[in-house]
């Protein structure tokens, strides 16, 4: 098997964007049509983890590799920067925010490294803001193409840092009702005056935000919480129409109380097969 190297993808990536000699297709790429591959090849890198699949997550790194390749070199096009400019600012970055490794210093554990590593990037986010000729926010750096749970926790995480936050979780929950009892009154409105989807999208939007904060008080992850329910789901749906298919039936033909049923069915075989 051939052996390669940084420099080999680098020129890879360099000769599929060649004017004359490249790639259509990649010639074709911009900044803005490549970053959803980017996206998508970093959640496949979290689904290979999630599965312990080492060859996969072998493949799906360099996937996300060669997105990073990518947008280095289309910025190097536009005398922007280089990918040796990324190497370099990450490397400086890493230094600058572990300075108990690299300059002498001490950090008590992993929570005290948490919180220093924090400190230095608010530390950076202000001077940004700053030299930018803005006001720091303690909400500076939340992306907003986080995925919406995520970016809720986030928020919701920075804002608990100055001390707005819910002294409790019963308060979180009796927050909750709220906004459910406030859905509940848009929905009755929209049913007497023909509806107002905007106004219960705002509900909704706030109860799910609500969620979130139950999921932090609780020190639950709500992405990794949901990924896992969408995983259940689809593994009991899967075996619901698989029992059906065995017997040379479909599922879209049985009712409502006989899916329930399979549903049942399929839980219980697969909790069986887990304790196996």
């Amino acid at each position: 098997m051939s052996q390669f190297d940084i420099t080999d993808l680098l020129g890879i990536m360099r000769k599929l964007r060649h004017p004359q000699e490249g790639c259509p297709w990649d010639l074709e790429q911009d900044f803005d049509t490549i970053a959803p591959y980017t996206i998508e090849e970093a959640y496949e890198v979290g689904e290979a983890i999630a599965d312990r699949d080492m060859d996969a997550l072998r493949d799906e790194l360099g996937d996300l590799l060669f997105q990073v390749v990518f947008h280095a070199q289309m910025a190097a096009e536009a005398g922007d920067f280089t990918f040796d400019d990324v190497v370099n600012a990450v490397c400086a970055k890493m230094l600058r925010r572990h300075p108990h490794v690299f300059e002498g210093t001490s950090v008590a554990d992993a929570d005290a490294q948490t919180v220093a590593w924090e400190e230095h990037k608010n530390k950076e986010r202000e001077e940004k803001a700053r030299a930018a000729g803005q006001i720091p926010s303690v909400l500076d750096g939340v992306a907003h193409r986080y995925p919406a749970l995520m970016r809720a926790v986030k928020l919701s995480k920075r804002a608990a840092r100055v001390g707005f936050d819910w002294l409790s979780p019963e308060q979180v929950r009796a927050k909750l009702q709220e906004e459910l009892d406030e859905f509940d009154i848009e929905l009755e409105k929209a049913r007497k005056a023909g509806g107002n989807k905007a106004a219960i999208e705002a509900e909704l939007g706030d109860i799910l935000f609500v969620w979130t904060n139950i999921a932090r008080s609780h020190d639950v992850d709500p992405e990794r919480a949901l990924r896992g329910t969408n995983r259940r789901f689809e593994q009991r749906f899967r075996r619901m129409e698989r029992i059906l298919a065995d017997s040379g039936e479909r599922i879209e033909d049985k009712s409502l109380d006989e899916m329930e049923a399979l549903w049942q069915r399929a839980k219980k075989e697969l909790r069986n097969e887990a304790a196996d």
